[in-house]
Parts: C-alpha cells; structure tokens; sequence
C-alpha cells in the first residue's frame, strides 16, 4: 500500500525574509507541496536539470510527524511532533513563476535533499532557536535563525491537522530565511551545497550536469 504521507510546504515564514521581499504579513500560513519522487539523500548528488536556467537552493528546517492527527490543538501538535531535521528546497526558479501556482518548479524529481538526522524536540527546546545556513562553495547564500519563525512548528502541525488528517512520517517544511549578498542567480554544475541546521548536522550535496537531453517543445522559451 502507497504511504499516506504527506509533504507540505510553507512560503514566506521568516520574518526577515518577508520584509526583504517588501511583502506585507501573511494572517494564514502559505502552502505547496511535494511529492516522495521529490525527496533525495542529504549526500546524494543534485541534477540540475537541462530544462532550467535557474536552478537556487533554500535551507529549511523539516518537522517530521510522529503519530496521527486529526483536528489538533497547538499542545496536542507539539507532542505529536517526533522530531525535526534539514532539508533544502531546491526551487527552479523559471519554472516556479510560469504560472502563479509554484507547484511545477517545486517537484523535480530528487531535488529536495533531507537529513542527515532526526533529532527529537527535547534535545533542541522544541527548535525555538536554531541557527541556518546555506552555502554554496563556501559562499553564504542565506542566513537565519528559527527564532524568526512566524507560525511555529506546532502552530503549522496544528492547523495542517484542521484540513488534513496527518499520517506518521509526514514531512512539513517551514520556511526559509531571506537571501544573503552572496547568493547568485543560479547552481552550476560542479559546485558543493551545504545546507545546515544548528544541532541537526548538514546535507552536503553536489550539484552535476543532466544526462537527459533538453526535451522542451517549440514553443517553451530557451534561452
């Protein structure tokens, strides 16, 4: 039987990231998702695909989801919570802002790492203040802290609970910090990723060239 876990994201949940972006404060969480296909190993290493001309990372710190749910509050989510990890969300930038939907620069498949490690909430105060950084080939992309959060882990548990019935394994994705002065347009092939978590270790992924061929019709824009 196919899992019934599910993985879903949030945009725009760092507050630093939100005034950098000049947006105004979201009163409900912002939503995508991936899918299994998405997720790869935190040493596994990223195609960058043929198809895209703009290939970014982002850290995130991921909650992991540790028993059922249905229609919980903030205490019953919190609890429910079986630990946190990294993960990066890989976003094809050209791809994502095709359409106002971002769904189809989101899901390549095995571009979100995630891992190394699962660490329960009591080994890190329920992730209330944890350092995170991107970086690639020693260049700092982003940096944050979770403190800056604007819906909590359990708080996104909670309301992700009113209109799903969340499963073991359930990945949930919270946010990440705005860019820092360093960040360039795009991934090359060749380069390392780090992508890091304060008491929750790194993925370390390198980024290589597509072996498939650039399949897009006539009509797709190439550059």
């Amino acid at each position: 039987m196919a899992s019934t876990a599910h993985i879903l994201c949030i945009g725009l949940n760092y507050r630093s990231h939100i005034e950098q972006l000049g947006r105004p404060t979201p009163t409900y969480p912002t939503f995508f998702a991936k899918f299994p296909s998405t997720l790869t190993g935190p040493r596994d290493a990223i195609t960058l695909p043929r198809v895209s001309d703009r290939v970014d990372g982002e850290a995130e710190l991921a909650v992991i989801v540790g028993r059922r749910l249905r229609r919980a509050d903030t205490k019953e989510a919190r609890d429910a919570i079986a630990g946190y990890s990294v993960a990066n969300d890989m976003s094809l930038r050209d791809w994502q802002h095709r359409t106002t939907e971002a769904l189809q620069g989101k899901v390549f498949d095995r571009s979100t790492p995630l891992g190394p490690l699962l660490v329960t909430p009591d080994e890190l105060d329920d992730a209330r203040d944890l350092n995170v950084t991107f970086t690639v080939d020693g260049v700092e992309w982003q940096r944050g802290n979770t403190g800056d959060l604007l819906f909590k882990p359990a708080e996104l548990v909670a309301y992700c609970s009113t209109f799903l019935t969340l499963e073991p394994g359930g990945l949930i994705l919270t946010g990440t910090p705005g860019k820092t002065s360093g960040a360039a347009e795009s991934l090359t092939p060749g380069c390392q990723l780090i992508t890091a978590i304060e008491g929750l270790g790194a993925a370390i992924n390198s980024a290589v060239t597509d072996p498939l061929p650039d399949t897009r019709p006539h009509w797709q824009e190439r550059t």
